[in-house]
């Protein structure tokens, strides 16, 4: 099991070996199969592999670049995948300085909040906190970096610190920086910022990582340190109210005809119609979740997210919850092909088959609520 991620032994696929190679590639098969697609990061650094020379041309962009299909590192974030194949190449080579594990956070739909502590000077009070005005006759005497600018955020609304919150996944950089990782609300599509630039921005030295950016996975190593996660929770809790009101107010949400359903959490269509299938059971639905996620999170990576294997294996979860009593049949068949047209508009005749195949296949099997006999 990999020091740096410190997991529980229920996620032995992270032990990865001992090579450099082996750990990177646990760390990529770990992000992935929790629906965070994975880009490579240059060897030893924390910023993505460079483009081939094709891609270097002036006026060259990442649309219609016939690298990203072919499975390519090129353009970064906009590379991230899911795809089991195209991870064991990129990282499974297993020998010298391996790259590290960059996550696309918007189609992960993950929200990280990115803590620096760099020494710099303070700048102009009005950019402390964007919107929120600090008197001249307030003492700033001590505040030094984002922790405390985050902390007086959160104070005076009341509320705990992200870099306190224990319940959610937190990373610490090299740096001595934080990064505090949670789940976007279905729906909502935030926007990445920089605490020091001069558009949207949170607060200073406080960055957001979210749609139009990535995060260093945990586990990644550079020259300065190791990616660190802190505290036991090694899941991402969901953007808290207080928090997702003020990315909102400091101008993060994009606008309504940009946004689209979170990738990480199956479509509320889905599961209403499980939930009409006869699934309302608890466990039932929670049988179904996780690979309705896994087949709702392709919708973000139009290539490369081994879509056909994830509906087979939700179409197979679903037909041994049908053989076992657990939904109607017509009903979850309805329930995954309007999914996987959410997902794979114009496809429809290749997801029926999935569909029906899985199906078949899994009703050979009941599946009780605490898993096949």
């Amino acid at each position: 099991m990999t020091a740096e991620l410190r997991v529980s032994r229920s996620e032995q696929s992270l032990s990865g070996g001992s090579s450099a190679g082996g750990r990177m590639l646990a760390t990529a098969e770990w992000c992935a199969r929790k629906g965070w697609p994975v880009h490579p990061l240059a060897a030893g650094r924390k910023t993505p592999a460079g483009n081939c020379e094709a891609c270097r041309a002036p006026g060259h962009t990442h649309e219609g670049c016939p690298c990203l299909p072919e499975g390519r590192w090129c353009h970064g974030f906009r590379a991230a995948t899911l795809d089991p194949g195209r991870i064991e190449r990129w990282w499974g080579r297993g020998e010298g300085r391996a790259p590290g594990v960059g996550v696309a956070c918007g189609p992960a739909g993950l929200v990280v909040i990115d803590i620096d502590a760099h020494v710099q000077p303070l700048p102009d009070r009005a950019r402390l906190l964007p919107g929120i005005a600090i008197a001249e006759g307030i003492d700033l005497t001590g505040l030094a970096d984002g922790f405390h600018t985050l902390g007086v955020l959160a104070a005076l609304r009341g509320a705990q610190s992200p870099a306190a919150d224990t319940g959610t996944l937190r990373v610490r950089t090299p740096s001595g920086g934080l990064h505090v990782w949670y789940r976007a609300h279905t729906g909502h599509r935030w926007q990445s910022s920089t605490g020091s630039g001069s558009g949207r921005a949170l607060a200073w030295q406080v960055d957001i990582r979210a749609h139009g950016g990535y995060i260093v996975a945990p586990g990644t190593r550079t020259p300065g340190g190791t990616y660190t996660p802190v505290g036991t929770a090694r899941e991402p809790a969901l953007l808290p109210d207080w928090l997702a009101a003020e990315l909102e107010r400091t101008g993060h949400l994009a606008p309504a005809r940009e946004r689209a359903p979170s990738a990480a959490v199956p479509p509320p269509r889905a599961r209403q119609a499980v939930a009409a299938a006869g699934g309302g059971r608890r466990g039932a639905v929670k049988a179904l979740d996780k690979v309705l996620a896994e087949v709702a999170a392709c919708a973000a990576v139009p290539q490369g997210a081994a879509f056909s294997e994830k509906l087979n294996r939700a179409a197979y979860t679903a037909g041994g919850l049908v053989a076992a009593g657990h939904l109607a049949r017509d009903e979850a068949e309805r329930a995954l092909a309007e999914l996987a047209a959410d997902v794979r508009p114009g496809q429809d005749r290749r997801c029926e088959s999935i569909i029906r195949s899985g199906l078949r296949a899994g009703e050979r099997r009941p599946l009780a609520l605490g898993g096949r006999p």
